[in-house]
């Protein structure tokens, strides 16, 4: 009999291509939705022969205390990708750092209460639990492992700026996950990792024509360079990435590899900086030279790397170069927007 796997947010675009990465495996899914519509959703974005494979548990408020305990029985894993992500809140700590830290805190309160068969958890964190944005640039510092992002609760909770406030609530909510892991008051029966990618890029799951064409923030970010909504090359942001495919990868063999538990995982493809994703992006796609932005050199910014090489030591990743990867991400918005 198949294993199942929990995957928390199932309804999300990273959480999309790692329950195809493990169905593909011939694992059977338990996703967590806020509705039952939502599930409908989801489970209309695989191939028929997947949909028997894939059940559903209504979550509607992920930091409500216990708000994991039924999902969590009778799986053999958890990958929980469910976290706020965007930049348009009313109130930096009821709409990004409770939501973040407490969906953690209760995915592992309940594994540890009910989860008897699961094995490990796989958290989705960020590379903006690592970013430390006061540096800018960082000209040739390398980014690992054992960096973190030094904002405080109180600096995310007050910040006007809506950014600082979403990088905050990744790496918060991953120190209290290493926290509880390290201060567990019984031997724990399951093993944690966490993956930390930057931005994620790549095509949508689902028919276009059957309503999956809601943007998430990477997607608009791209779309935006392709649209004609903008006639400058943006200011370069977050400056790294990695292929969807790379990131649903990460947590399979996060999930699969006995050598990763207990470990975090920065997942990154290379740089990202604008002026080199819109030059790509005139290159390979010439009918949109005409709404992408254009600069004439010295936007190429030296910066920090994000290194991505543990993962390929210890996960077996091979990571997607950015060319094929906006590629890949461009064709897609423009089927299901252009």
């Amino acid at each position: 009999m198949p294993e199942t796997i929990l995957v928390t947010g199932a309804s999300g675009f990273v959480a999309s291509h790692v329950i195809q990465r493990f169905l593909d495996a011939g694992y059977d899914i338990r996703g967590t939705v806020r509705s039952a519509s939502s599930a409908e959703t989801v489970k209309s974005r695989y191939p028929p022969e997947y949909v028997d494979r894939l059940s559903f548990a209504i979550v509607p408020d992920m930091a409500a205390p216990g708000a994991f305990d039924k999902a969590v029985q009778n799986v053999s894993g958890v990958i929980h990708t469910a976290s706020p992500f965007s930049l348009t809140v009313s109130d930096n700590e009821t709409d990004l750092l409770q939501p973040a830290i407490q969906g953690t805190l209760n995915i592992l309160d309940s594994v540890s209460a009910h989860g008897r068969t699961v094995r490990r958890v796989v958290v989705t964190s960020s590379f903006a639990a690592m970013l430390d944005l006061n540096q800018g640039l960082r000209r040739d510092y390398r980014y690992t492992e054992a960096d973190w992002n030094p904002c405080s609760y109180e600096e995310a909770k007050l910040t006007p700026d809506v950014s600082v406030a979403y990088c905050a609530s990744k790496a918060l909510a991953e120190r209290k996950l290493w926290e509880w892991v390290e201060s567990a008051d019984k031997p724990l029966t399951f093993s944690v990792a966490t993956i930390c990618p930057p931005w994620v890029f790549g095509p949508a799951l689902g028919d276009p024509n059957k309503g999956h064409n809601r943007l998430n923030e990477s997607a608009e970010t791209i779309w935006n360079l392709v649209n004609g909504s903008r006639a400058e090359v943006p200011q370069n942001d977050f400056m790294a990435f990695a292929n969807v495919h790379d990131v649903a990868e990460a947590h399979y063999q996060a999930y699969t590899r006995p050598e990763a538990g207990g470990e975090r995982f920065l997942v990154a493809g290379g740089r990202f900086l604008y002026q080199e994703a819109c030059e790509i992006i005139r290159k390979r796609f010439p009918d949109l030279k005409d709404k992408v932005p254009y600069r004439e050199g010295g936007a190429l910014d030296e910066t920090y790397v994000a290194d991505g090489s543990k993962a390929e030591k210890v996960l077996g990743l091979r990571y997607r170069n950015l060319e094929d990867t906006l590629v890949e991400t461009v064709d897609d918005l423009l089927k299901r927007f252009g």
